[in-house]
């Protein structure tokens, strides 16, 4: 039997600092839910609003493949292997902290806020060399149907991480359906509505909605508006 978790947007972890505006949909800093810890290899779902001119200070990570996808305006970062590099809406970044990295990131304009996901999954190999990858994805690619944006190997389409995981991404018009077959066995899926109003496997899921379902092979998914949504399929056993 297939097993669903639905995790309204209400039901997230929020801290407003002033300068950052933070959704947590898994237990992160001061926010702890002894049930939300994490789904699968998916450690973290963060949905962050960053004011003008603000951001994260230089800080570390270790053993964890970090995913950024910004959602509206840019974000600047730099980082202790050399990389000097500003994301926008439309790119994907990764980087694998793996034997350690630091890096900060902040938003770079002084007249508009910046939205982003920042994803983190827990690898399958610890203590790699650290490394950084940045594409720009095309809004067109996903018009309709799905796109992949990550996966576990460097020659698929978009970026790649240490951890047999694949996301897509999806711009549907209302009354759109698509079937999505699910990549390695064992594996669930985390699908996040970034908005619009979309069924999967008979949820029904709002804007910043999510549910994860697990001990299935295949989701059913229909745009009852015009929608975009991420899924993200990854390891339950990691």
């Amino acid at each position: 039997m297939e097993n669903i978790i639905l995790h309204k947007a209400e039901t997230r972890g929020n801290a407003n600092h002033g300068w950052l505006n933070a959704y947590h949909s898994f237990s992160f800093a001061s926010w702890y839910n002894p049930e939300r810890i994490q789904f699968g290899a998916l450690r973290v779902l963060n949905d962050d609003t960053i004011a003008a001119g603000m951001g994260f200070g230089t800080h570390p990570h270790d053993n964890m493949e970090i995913i950024t996808i910004p959602l509206e305006g840019d974000l600047a970062h730099k980082d202790s292997m050399g990389n000097t590099e500003v994301i926008k809406n439309g790119d994907i970044q990764v980087m694998s902290a793996g034997t350690g990295i630091q890096h900060s990131e902040f938003n770079p304009n002084t007249d508009q806020q910046t939205k982003l996901l920042q994803i983190w999954l827990f690898p399958n190999k610890r203590n790699v060399t650290p490394r950084y990858q940045q594409i720009t994805l095309s809004a067109a690619d996903r018009h309709n149907k799905l796109a992949q944006v990550l996966s576990p190997n460097a020659d698929d389409e978009g970026v790649w991480i240490h951890q047999d995981a694949w996301f897509q991404m999806g711009n549907f018009d209302a009354g759109i359906t698509t079937e999505y077959k699910i990549k390695k066995e064992g594996n669930g899926v985390y699908a996040f509505v970034l908005k619009g109003n979309v069924t999967i496997n008979g949820q029904e899921l709002n804007t910043r909605d999510a549910v994860g379902i697990s001990e299935t092979d295949s989701l059913n998914i229909k745009a009852n508006t015009d929608a975009e949504f991420l899924l993200m399929d990854i390891p339950m056993n990691y």
